[in-house]
């Protein structure tokens, strides 16, 4: 079955002058203009291809990746507003619409914002809201303490960093938390810290308890190893250097030292910490 506003892997049919035609399923033909085609493709071949509307409300294949595809939120760039909507850069030839109706507040030309990419339910054409929460909670959060997930920097509060899980839930890492500046827009990895009851997802930029310690310790190992067996960095350095260096908080840094000095595999020296030689 065909995914509209997503990638697919589609056979190639016949190749003419003007692109190559791909089997879009149920007799259909969609055409991969020229510019797109690889050097070398030929019918009986199979190519990965997103797939949208033109201009002409026709099916067309592309092998540019746009910035967002159905289901994804994203921030993108509004190039022109008329009056249909606004029209975002988000990759492609053909700019993606934001009807007048899905714009919380109106938008203007040069802005960046928060849309997510969806099929119009009657036309099914793509499009894209600026509506987010209507996208957001509409199921149960089911994660487990400590699960990785994906998340989407949204936005900036005076607690911390609102975030976007798995693109179906809201949620907050706290700024005490953080030790990097977090850009909106940003994609990283996050766990799970607690889901509430009211359902509201606390993440943290580190994996949890012993699990955190170790992950730390083969990073400040790797560390060592690479750097000829010392680190000028210990326990009174800043909070920002040892978020460089290890991605992680000083709480979790001095449990993995620590780990590791009691593990005989490390020594402890007034302005660093040195690799053992039988390491």
């Amino acid at each position: 079955m065909l995914n509209i506003g997503n990638y697919n892997t589609l056979k190639v049919i016949k190749m003419r002058d003007f692109g190559a035609f791909l089997d879009g399923g149920d007799g259909r033909e969609i055409l991969l203009p020229t510019r797109y085609v690889p050097d070398g493709l030929k019918p009986g071949d199979d190519i990965e291809v997103f797939i949208y509307h033109d201009n002409e409300g026709r099916l067309i294949a592309t092998t540019l990746r746009p910035r967002a595809t159905v289901g994804e939120f994203q921030f993108m760039l509004v190039k022109a507003v008329n009056e249909t909507g606004a029209f975002l850069d988000w990759g492609l030839m053909k700019d993606l619409l934001v009807p007048f109706k899905e714009q919380k507040l109106r938008m203007h030309e040069g802005r960046w914002y928060l849309v997510y990419v969806r099929l119009d339910p009657l036309t099914k054409r793509i499009m894209a809201s600026a509506r987010i929460d209507k996208f957001l909670d509409n199921v149960p959060p089911e994660y487990r303490q400590n699960e990785e997930v994906d998340v989407l920097v949204a936005d900036e509060t005076e607690i911390g960093y609102r975030v976007i899980v798995n693109n179906r839930h809201w949620g907050m890492i706290y700024r005490n938390e953080v030790f990097q500046r977090l850009e909106k827009g940003e994609r990283l990895k996050a766990y799970v810290k607690e889901v509430r009851d009211d359902d509201k997802i606390d993440l943290s930029l580190a994996p949890l308890g012993y699990q955190k310690v170790d992950g730390v310790a083969k990073t400040i190992l790797d560390a060592l190893r690479t750097n000829h067996g010392y680190l000028a960095v210990h326990d009174k350095s800043d909070p920002e250097v040892i978020y460089a260096l290890f991605r992680c908080s000083k709480k979790a840094f001095k449990q993995a030292v620590g780990a590791l000095y009691k593990q005989q595999r490390i020594r402890l020296e007034p302005q660093g910490i040195r690799l053992l030689e039988d390491e």
